[in-house]
């Protein structure tokens, strides 16, 4: 056992420090230092026996001996010199001094160096070397936010500077959902929808920026309100703020309702709403029926449809734009999720919220399919994108047409909408190689049952025809073709003339 030091009262009443060992349960001395009569002889005698026991240690250990070094610098205090005064200046540029609060300067500035707790901002502070307030300070501030109407003050000050080099005419809305780790709801915090499937408690926050990604407004709604429902009240509130007559808004389709876009015309402003994609089907069905359904890449169509009932029905416009490298990465993701469909249909996987897996019930129980109907139409809106704008028909005039064909079959854009002539593997996709397209004028689709919509056309040049953008006044739909030939051949829904199937 290695050496240790060991205190015993003597005879004499002193207090005898030795260094010990213990061997086969034997205590043996190895050295007695001395006998102390007070605790400041005891401590000189201790200390001085410490330094032999590691001086028999290092010696048994063969350590060598470092020598002494001077001290070095002692560091008393730390400071950022070059972030803080950056975010502060950045701070004050955007005219936030206004408020004139030095604590929710901190805070604020404290959260876009590391967002943390209210808590762990005092550590954010002190390792910036600033003054560290008291945490009920942070708190007061918090309080003096909404006594104050800081919001308001902060929102005046992002419009100045964003207006300061023009005028906005264009904003964009989105919202976020956030969670609190609380047992209990109360009037704002409520259990809602949440984009991370929490079940806790949350907020609505919703968002209003510029074109460029500059917020101009904040809004804060209770955790179970409709995502359709916080559009116009935000809208509303900010052109009262500000005095606007004209805005275009652009959301995305979770912000799409007839009520949503009704208010926004009500209100004098346009707007510019992704659409669904579960509409495009039935949307472009009339379209590919008069000018088929080849499309060049980045082209557009242009199509209408009635959203709302009863008095709130009203026509709107809708544009679809088509991306073959849009198509390919969104076929990516079909086949990968066919793939998942597959293993839950086979037992492979457990049911969860797949795409593409139909749970039907029957006498044996509950059964997990593959949806391939759903898959087919998955493919056929690959690669497209709808808007729903409200600007003035005139100005998509100048949009990209379809380009003119030149020989039966053979077009002049550089993709088309990839398809097959044989059935594949059900897990297998199109290849996403460019297709050759045939004109629609060069074989008539077939009206019989069954027949898929994919045009195989092989007559002779001679009777394909021509795409003149000057013949958009005859058509009740846009001269750009749109195409679309699925990964897999579709089965026909209903075989009735003039409608579009599958």
């Amino acid at each position: 056992m290695s050496p240790f030091v060991r205190k015993v009262k003597t005879a004499s009443g002193a207090t005898a420090v030795q260094i010990v060992e213990k061997r086969n349960g034997r205590r043996r001395i190895l050295e007695h230092v001395g006998s102390a009569h007070d605790e400041a002889e005891l401590a000189v005698l201790l200390s001085a026996a410490q330094q032999r026991v590691h001086g028999v240690q290092d010696d048994m250990l063969q350590f060598e001996q470092p020598g002494r070094e001077p001290a070095g610098p002692v560091v008393e205090r730390t400071s950022s010199e070059l972030l803080w005064p950056v975010l502060t200046d950045a701070y004050e540029r955007l005219g936030f001094d206004q408020i004139n609060d030095e604590v929710f300067k901190a805070l604020v500035t404290a959260r876009i160096i590391e967002p943390t707790s209210k808590q762990d901002t005092l550590r954010v502070l002190g390792d910036l070397g600033l003054p560290v307030p008291h945490l009920n300070t942070l708190y007061n501030c918090l309080r003096r936010c909404v006594e104050r109407d800081y919001r308001s003050r902060v929102a005046a000050s992002c419009w100045a500077h964003a207006t300061a080099r023009g005028p906005v005419a264009l904003v964009m809305y989105d919202l976020t959902t956030l969670h609190f780790e609380v047992t209990n709801e109360d009037r704002l915090r409520k259990v809602g929808m949440s984009k991370e499937r929490r079940v806790d408690p949350q907020v609505t926050v919703g968002l209003l920026v510029t074109g460029d990604g500059f917020p101009l407004e904040v809004a804060l709604f209770e955790g179970n309100k409709a995502e359709t429902k916080t559009l116009i009240p935000v809208i509303e509130q900010f052109k009262t703020r500000h005095g606007i007559n004209e805005l275009v808004v652009v959301a995305d389709a979770g912000m799409l309702s007839a009520d949503n876009l009704n208010g926004l015309e009500d209100a004098g402003c346009r707007f510019i709403v992704a659409s669904r994609q579960s509409h495009v089907p039935y949307d472009l069905g009339d379209h590919f029926e008069r000018h088929g359904n080849y499309t060049p890449d980045d082209s557009t169509i242009e199509t209408t449809r009635d959203m709302g009932t009863g008095r709130q029905r009203r026509t709107r416009r809708v544009v679809y734009h088509y991306s073959f490298k849009r198509h390919k990465r969104d076929d990516k993701t079909i086949n990968a999720q066919v793939v998942k469909a597959e293993k839950v249909a086979d037992g492979l996987r457990p049911v969860a919220r797949d795409r593409f897996v139909t749970v039907t019930t029957d006498a044996d129980g509950k059964k997990a399919e593959v949806n391939w109907d759903v898959i087919e139409r998955a493919r056929f809106c690959a690669g497209s994108r709808a808007t729903s704008p409200t600007s003035d028909p005139t100005s998509w005039a100048a949009q990209r047409w379809w380009p003119p064909t030149g020989t039966c079959g053979t077009s002049k854009s550089p993709s088309g909408w990839p398809r097959e002539t044989s059935k594949p593997d059900r897990s297998s996709t199109a290849n996403a190689n460019r297709s050759r397209p045939t004109s629609p004028s060069c074989s008539p689709p077939s009206r019989s049952p069954g027949t898929s919509r994919t045009r195989q056309g092989s007559a002779s040049s001679a009777s394909c025809r021509h795409f003149d953008p000057s013949e958009r006044s005859r058509s009740p739909s846009p001269a750009s073709s749109h195409a679309r030939a699925a990964g897999r051949p579709r089965r026909s829904q209903k075989s009735t003339a003039g409608r579009f199937r599958w």
